[in-house]
This record gives structure tokens, C-alpha cells and sequence, in this order.
């Protein structure tokens, strides 16, 4: 059975199901394999070390799926930034139809992007950004909620309010992120108003994530309790997997004078990257959200998509409607 929204007609795929960007994770072996799942795979475009490297990775992915596909680029504040208008120019010369975009001020390069033709999903965490960003012509959004991994604002507002608050004024398709993970999700998501669903730390436990099997255990031995809310001091708020790195360093910014170059040395991305590939779960720090606490085992991309969508189905078809007479 197919689940049509707004956003999956927007995008033309099966099911409003979106593998969202992460870094060192969103490469062409997960991204296809949500893609032909029925979902939308997305890579992650400065996983790739240069903008050849993303072509190169963009026709791998292309030679696993003939289903659309997305790349995220995500830009953030930085004291050595990486190229974004090559990461740009590489994304649509590639001829590449949806982008997720991400971080601060994305202007520039959403209207580059819409003047080609492509498709952009902007992910925000407040309100009053995603209506910031469907005035710059974005054509969809992706509201993250607290309960998410990553940077999930300065606002602590959970999916619960976020959601509705965002659908009710967002015009827009609009898609819900943070703490998303099965079939429940789903239908409460559209309930609240959205169109869909975009999931990072479930996509990460799956057969094909290209990560140590170590990382994939972890996230289904933790709970929804085991994530460390880490740079709160420093108003750039991360959650990510409770581990002896990532409690260090939320001790050392109990320190009222402490600053970023206290934790510098254990927040490295490169130290990140050893540890998903390593399954060293301690060697860098390991980017988790809530929903660990709802995964319960390592399927396949197209398993997990499938269960979603039969749940989701059994929940909107049988159990609901029991609720009225």
C-alpha cells in the first residue's frame, strides 16, 4: 500500500519517508537503499573530502538506484569553511533534483539551486525560520524537533509543539524530524500536520548504513535517556550518544569559564568519523537523538521501510477508527 502526502507527490516518491544528511553516514550504499526502498535516500555532500569526490559519489549512487534521490549540503559557521559554491556548482552540474539544505543563511545557494530547476527541502528547528525559509522559495521544510541528533536549536521545543505550530502557518509540504523511528511516528506526524517524516539515528541501525556494526549495537542497547546535550553554554546546542567522550565534555562546560577550545581536542569530526568506522564507540563523538530508545534491532532499509508503512497502514485503517462511533 502506498501512503500519499503532499511531499511524497511533490518529490515523486512511494512513501514520505526521508533518509535525512549525516555526516560520514549519508553515502551512496544507504542512500540507495532507501531510494528503492521507496523513500528518499540522501547524500550527504561534505562527507565527500572535495566537489569531484561528490560527482564521483552522486553517479556511484546513480548506479544503485534509478529512484530519486537527494543530497544535503549544510552550511555552518566556520573558522576554515569548505568551498560551498563548488559543493554547489558539483551538485547541479550533476544534474541532481532535490536538495536538502541546512544550517545558516542558505540564500545565495537556494536561489541558485531553484534557478536550476531543483528541488530544495530546508531543515530548520524554530517556527520562525521555517517561514523565513519558505519566503526564499524553499519547497519544502523539515522541522526538527529537540528530541532529534545534531543541533536542535537554542528553543528546546519538542515535536509535540513544534510540529503543529510549524503546520499551522507553514504553507508549504513540511516533513518532521526528531525522534521518528517507526510506524506510531508516522501516523502522528501526519496527525500533527505534517506531510512525512525525516529520520537520521533509525536509518543509522540498518544493514546497509555504511558503519562499524559496534555503532549500530550501541544504538539499539541505549534508551531514550542515554544522549548527552553537549555546547549548551556556548548557545550551539548538540545531542548526541551518551558515551564517556561526550560526558567529559558536558563536565568540562559545567566550568562557567570554560570555552570551545576546553573541548576542542573531543569534539573533532574527524575523531567522528574513526568512530563509526572503527566501532570505537569512545575514539570521537557519536551523533544520536532520542529514538534510540524505539530501536530494538539492525534490519534492512527495506525492511524497516516496509514495517513502517505496514504499521502506519494497520494504525490509520484498523485501530483509529475503533475510537469513533
Amino acid at each position: 500500500m502506498t501512503l500519499k502526502t503532499r511531499f511524497s507527490e511533490l518529490l515523486g516518491i512511494e512513501y514520505p519517508i526521508v533518509q535525512g544528511g549525516m555526516m560520514w553516514v549519508g553515502r551512496a550504499e544507504l542512500a540507495a537503499a532507501v531510494s528503492n526502498a521507496g523513500g528518499l535516500g540522501i547524500l550527504t555532500a561534505l562527507t565527500q573530502p572535495t566537489p569531484d569526490d561528490l560527482r564521483k559519489e552522486i553517479e556511484r549512487c546513480r548506479e544503485m538506484t534509478d529512484k530519486p534521490f537527494g543530497v544535503n549540503l549544510t552550511i555552518l559557521p566556520s573558522v576554515n569553511p569548505p568551498p560551498y559554491a563548488e559543493y554547489r556548482k558539483a551538485i547541479i552540474d550533476m544534474g541532481v533534483k532535490i536538495v536538502e539544505t541546512a544550517g545558516h543563511n542558505p540564500g545565495e545557494h537556494v536561489e541558485d539551486f531553484k534557478n536550476n530547476g531543483i528541488i530544495v527541502v530546508h531543515k530548520c528547528t524554530a517556527v520562525r525560520h521555517a517561514l523565513s525559509a519558505e519566503r526564499m522559495g524553499v519547497d519544502a521544510i523539515s522541522i526538527d524537533g529537540f528530541e532529534c541528533a545534531g543541533h536542535p536549536g537554542e528553543d528546546d521545543i519538542p515535536g509535540l509543539i513544534l510540529i503543529p505550530a510549524a503546520a499551522d502557518k507553514v504553507k508549504i509540504p513540511m516533513i518532521a524530524s526528531g525522534g521518528f523511528g517507526d510506524g506510531r511516528g508516522l501516523v502522528a506526524a501526519l496527525a500533527l500536520g505534517a506531510d512525512g517524516i525525516n529520520m537520521g539515528t533509525r536509518f543509522c541501525a540498518t544493514k546497509e548504513a555504511p558503519i562499524h556494526d559496534n555503532i549500530k549495537q550501541l544504538l539499539v542497547d541505549n534508551d531514550e535517556r542515554d544522549t548527552n546535550l553537549i555546547f549548551r553554554s556556548l548557545r550551539n546546542t548538540g545531542r548526541v550518544a551518551k558515551t564517556s567522550r561526550s560526558s567529559e565534555v558536558v563536565e568540562i562546560l559545567r566550568n562557567p569559564e570554560a570555552e570551545f577550545k576546553d573541548v576542542a581536542h573531543l569534539v573533532k569530526g574527524a575523531d567522528g568519523r574513526v568512530a563509526l568506522e572503527t566501532g570505537n564507540v569512545d575514539a570521537g563523538l557519536v551523533w544520536a537523538g532520542q529514538i534510540q530508545g524505539l530501536i530494538h534491532d539492525i534490519p534492512s532499509c527495506e525492511e524497516l521501510i516496509k514495517r513502517i508503512v505496514d504499521d502506519a497502514t494497520a494504525i490509520i485503517n484498523s485501530r483509529l477508527p475503533g475510537f469513533t462511533g
